[in-house]
């Protein structure tokens, strides 16, 4: 064997290793397709929304339960037990997906100039904190749940706080039909919040 072609298999092989490094040949697959939230209450495009950072309206990550703190979806198998949807796969935490939500949803219904708490830079007077108690499928009703535990803090007034909840039907526990009516859910659940702020 030369030393050329010697060299050519060497670099053949490390590039084989490195890449099995980044992909799996084999074992667990990638699901077919992430799962993501879309807010049916959008900003138009072009929209500009200005104000002093002290006047916006922070809305913070949810807290989670444990069984939330992870991109798959949790079913309700029984009042003791869940288990984890096979295939179906958050592109985002829950609570991160429905914090954009909420932000796209109550600027888009309020006409709120919307921030996070990043941006605001600690100068903000209102925000929009809350827990994410249920996201993901209940087996015995076959519907996508989910709950909101909304709090509204405003600097110098009393806190406020309400409990949201929707369910939508599903036809088949499937990743599919599972991320539709979660969609559908959560944006009923951000509409109502939205509407909530406003009044």
């Amino acid at each position: 064997m030369t030393t050329r072609k010697a060299y050519c298999i060497m670099i053949a092989v490390l590039a084989t290793a490195t890449l099995s490094s980044c992909v799996s040949f084999g074992g667990g697959k990638a699901p077919a397709a992430l799962l993501v939230l879309s807010a049916t209450s959008t900003v138009k495009n072009g929209t500009a929304q200005t104000g002093p950072a002290r006047e916006a309206l922070v809305v913070l990550q949810p807290e989670v339960p444990r069984k939330l703190d992870s991109n798959r979806v949790p079913v309700q198998v029984d009042d003791s037990s869940i288990a984890y949807l096979k295939g179906a796969i958050w592109a985002d935490k829950p609570a991160r997906l429905m914090q954009m939500l909420l932000m796209e949803t109550i600027a888009a219904k309020n006409g709120r100039l919307v921030l996070n708490e990043i941006d605001a830079g600690g100068k903000a007077e209102e925000f929009v904190s809350g827990n994410l108690v249920e996201f993901g499928v209940d087996a015995s009703t076959m519907e996508a749940v989910v709950i909101y535990d909304a709090v509204k803090l405003v600097r110098g007034k009393e806190v406020q706080k309400r409990r949201f909840e929707a369910r939508t039907a599903m036809g088949a526990i499937e990743a599919g039909p599972a991320g539709n009516a979660l969609n559908k859910a959560a944006n009923i659940v951000a509409s109502d919040i939205a509407a909530w702020l406003n009044s």
